[in-house]
């Protein structure tokens, strides 16, 4: 078995053959039925990965736990290390952990047997994220060379936009970065900042995130947001014919995107959530299968 922590680990080849074997999940029924026995360790609250993950895992034939951080021993001071060794000596197979901590970090020189995937950590990564949205590009454009991805909003705060901006370069397309200058981080690295009517007007793919206003700020103001920074009807008409719309969700709504964003076609939304589920599949059975998957039948 192997692990998948972080999409710095995946090479354009893995990433590929992941993406097609998604889409194979999407149009057949699962191909093989596994066996062992998964656990969602989710520390933060989440709906559409943790459901997308606990589908994927049943419908690979796997044992599903789902792990109640509220009524735990969490609560009464057990670490998330304690938390992990615990269900490992319990015969668990596969962790799936979300943390608002950098977890992978802290846990690296830790020996643990089990497998673990990567649902969310803290600002820094969302690995599984960055390769629905890649799937859902794929399947409007069918490849990724030359196409302009902006990714708007709450950068600072975002694991969605580091695993995008990694994970999209690594397959040869062209990542911008755009929103409130408040909002902009430190670490752009090599990803260009612009302003938002050029991603708007020069974008194939427009990524917009979800303002985590639980984790700042006395600046923000939902009323103005969208006026400024969001999709609205007037910016529809400045989109390109074929350009597309993703959210990683959760959307507030009239902040990032109104309502008849929501209605336009190159929305893909709720897409992505569907893609969500293929992904996380292809995910759990390439890391239960050791990170292998030239010994597999891809689509």
């Amino acid at each position: 078995m192997t692990s998948l922590l972080s999409v710095q680990q995946l090479d354009a080849l893995t990433v590929e053959w992941l993406l097609k074997r998604a889409q194979n999940f999407l149009e057949h029924q699962a191909a093989v039925q596994l066996r062992g026995t998964v656990v969602n360790l989710f520390f933060e609250p989440s709906t559409r990965t943790a459901l997308s993950f606990q589908i994927a895992a049943q419908r690979l034939g796997l044992a599903v736990l789902n792990f109640d951080v509220e009524n735990s021993s969490v609560r009464k001071g057990e670490s998330l290390l304690d938390s992990l060794q615990t269900v490992e000596a319990l015969g668990v197979d596969v962790a799936i952990v979300r943390h608002a901590e950098n977890w992978p970090q802290l846990i690296q020189d830790m020996d643990l047997g089990l497998t673990l995937i990567n649902a969310g950590s803290g600002t820094f990564e969302h690995p599984t994220q960055a390769l629905l949205d890649a799937l859902t590009i794929k399947q409007h454009f069918g490849g990724f060379a030359g196409l302009r991805v902006s990714i708007v909003g709450d950068i600072r705060h975002s694991r969605v936009a580091r695993s995008n901006a990694a994970l999209l370069k690594l397959l040869g397309a062209e990542v911008t970065f755009s929103g409130p200058e408040q909002l902009r981080p430190d670490d752009l690295g090599q990803t260009p900042w612009i302003n938002f009517e050029e991603a708007i007007v020069q974008s194939d793919v427009v990524m917009m995130l979800r303002i985590q206003h639980e984790r700042h700020q006395s600046w923000y103001d939902p009323e103005h947001y969208n006026e400024r920074y969001g999709l609205n009807r007037q910016r529809l008409w400045q989109l390109k014919p074929n350009a597309i719309i993703i959210h990683p969700g959760p959307v507030n709504r009239n902040v990032e995107i109104t309502d008849e964003v929501f209605q336009d076609p190159r929305c893909k939304i709720l897409q992505q959530v569907t893609n969500g589920v293929a992904v996380r599949m292809a995910v759990l059975e390439w890391c239960l299968q050791g990170g292998r998957y030239e010994q597999l039948v891809p689509a």
